[in-house]
């Protein structure tokens, strides 16, 4: 199981397009996209989960797709870094 993360997205994105812009590629077994507590408006973000193989055909094909005028960056998530350093 891979999780994908999907930046660059526009407010007004729903979970159903980002589903069947994914489900084209493969069986989406989550997906969720990071929305303003406040407004409710996506945050630009979000993450779905594919199985390696799917997750990796949907990452070539949707890396770059315009979704209203604004280019999607779909990559296979990475880690958080730590801040370097000790706080004193």
């Amino acid at each position: 199981m891979k999780t994908i993360f999907i930046g660059n997205l526009p407010p007004d994105a729903t979970e159903d397009e980002v589903n069947q812009m994914f489900s084209a590629h493969g069986r989406v077994r989550s997906l969720r996209l990071v929305r303003d507590v406040f407004s409710g408006a996506c945050r630009g973000f979000g993450f779905v989960e594919m199985e390696g193989h799917e997750a990796r055909a949907a990452i070539g094909a949707l890396n770059g797709w315009e979704l209203r005028g604004q280019r999607l960056k779909v990559n296979e998530e990475r880690p958080k870094e730590r801040a370097g350093g000790r706080r004193r």
